[in-house]
């Protein structure tokens, strides 16, 4: 399928075009699936979500069916329009990263005034494992599914440990998940979980759901890597 999209402003600049001709595009394909692909093939423009699509002159939801030919606009917020950093830790924020994690800094990007505590929860990479010393873990996401599930997971967390609506501020949560890819050497964080809630009991039940749930369904997989072999946890052969 054949599609141009437009890009303005911000997303402009981040690409150094003003639009995109792809000729090679699956043939069903909604708008949220177009800002993923467009996500994979030009990691210089970052996150999408945010971002709303246009086809023809109307405005689209991501769930929109889009057809060969149709011309899509990409528009980032306006002057305005941009949801806060405090809106979208309340929602949960998750990142990917080849990069070190520095679980400081994370707990500095959820304290709040509002929140008594704050719960930072480190997954390091350990030195033993199945009997055998470990070199490093490497690890590989699916990043395109990875986001999508995490919301899913932070959605559920609110309704369990928090205020899913959005009007009880005792039971606030502001959370914070970013997990690596790639080689991660012993004694590094893997995965650091920050949740800040005003009160301790919510914090630590966000923080040991967040990573219960993630283990269980965030399509990130990670390799063992021994002097002599690897192996991926998981996999039964």
């Amino acid at each position: 399928m054949r599609l141009v999209i437009q890009l303005f402003a911000g997303l402009r600049e981040r690409a150094g075009v003003s639009e995109f001709v792809l000729d090679d595009l699956p043939d069903a394909l909604d708008l949220g699936g177009l800002k993923r692909e467009l996500e994979r093939r030009y990691p210089e423009l970052g996150s999408l979500d945010h971002v709303a699509g246009v086809v023809g002159t109307e405005y689209a939801e991501d769930s929109r069916a889009l057809a060969a030919g149709d011309e899509v606009a990409l528009l980032p917020p306006v002057s305005g329009g941009a949801p806060s950093e405090d809106d979208e830790l309340a929602a949960g924020v998750f990142e990917l990263t080849d990069d070190s994690v520095d679980p400081e800094a994370c707990r500095r990007r959820v304290e709040h005034d509002s929140c008594g505590a704050v719960v930072v929860f480190c997954g390091n990479a350990r030195d033993t494992n199945r009997g055998k010393p470990v070199v490093r873990l490497d690890y590989e996401a699916f990043a395109q599914m990875a986001g999508p599930e995490m919301r899913r997971i932070f959605a559920r967390c609110r309704e369990e440990h928090g205020d899913a609506t959005g009007t009880d501020p005792k039971r606030a949560l502001r959370m914070l998940c970013v997990h690596r890819t790639g080689a991660v050497g012993v004694g590094e964080p893997s995965v650091v979980i920050a949740v800040a809630s005003p009160h301790r009991d919510a914090a630590f039940l966000a923080a040991r759901f967040l990573i219960d749930e993630l283990k269980l369904s965030l399509p990130v997989w990670k390799k063992e890597v021994y002097a002599d072999g690897h192996h991926w946890i998981g996999d039964r052969s």
